[in-house]
């Protein structure tokens, strides 16, 4: 196995277990969890594969990373009584898991000879992909849109890959320096509640201010 390939299947394992964790929450029957846990493990990488040109994706060749994604599944299902307060933990592993998934993500594109903007698209959709399907499946407005700095980290991560080889830094360092980079960045934001500038909301129109003035009367 090469170090690339555990990186792989240790960020697919990570997903998974975010993703079954997800559906736990909302109460999901054992089907549910093990399709959150698949869609959330290799969603992102199969995404990506297709946009490469890459058929059939590498989880298709590869059953290990199904098989990863469904042993999450069950070892959550079963263990979730004993485990939901781990949640907080399950935060921190998805970060390492944007971190994993970010740096391979933009090796691949590299590999493919991509340029700079593609490499960071290749590893924010490896990154992300997964997570707005489980997001959309459950209804949820997807992570990637709102949440601080997490689509953001993944692509200065994969910025960071980029840069790094073409200055000639060997491949196994060059993941490892974007892994650590990546998961920084989200942890630190995470804690400082850093994020980007957001739009300011646009004035009221005068039909949506006389509604409002109905909703408060309403209230009274």
């Amino acid at each position: 196995m090469t170090f690339f390939h555990f990186l792989d299947l240790f960020g697919t394992l990570v997903f998974a277990l975010a993703g079954a964790f997800k559906a736990v929450k909302y109460e999901l029957d054992i089907l549910g969890v093990l399709i959150l846990a698949v869609f959330t493990g290799v969603g992102g990488g199969i995404i990506r594969d297709l946009i490469l040109g890459q058929v059939p994706p590498g989880p298709f060749t590869d059953e290990s990373y199904f098989v990863l994604c469904l042993l999450g599944g069950v070892l959550v299902y079963f263990l979730a009584p004993r485990i939901a307060r781990w949640w907080d933990w399950i935060k921190f592993a998805d970060a390492i898991g944007l971190g994993v998934f970010a740096a391979l993500g933009a090796a691949k594109g590299v590999e493919a000879g991509l340029g700079p903007l593609g490499t960071v698209m290749a590893g924010a959709i490896t990154a992300t992909g997964g997570g707005v399907i489980r997001d959309i499946l459950v209804r949820e407005m997807p992570v990637v849109i709102h949440a601080d700095f997490y689509a953001t980290a993944a692509a200065l991560g994969s910025l960071v890959y980029y840069g790094l080889d073409y200055l000639g830094v060997d491949s196994q360092i060059a993941l490892s320096i974007t892994i650590i980079f990546t998961i920084v960045l989200r942890l630190v934001a995470m804690k400082y509640n850093l994020h980007l500038p957001k739009v300011r909301r646009l004035p009221l129109s005068p039909g949506e201010i006389s509604l409002e003035r109905k909703k408060t009367k309403h209230k009274k």
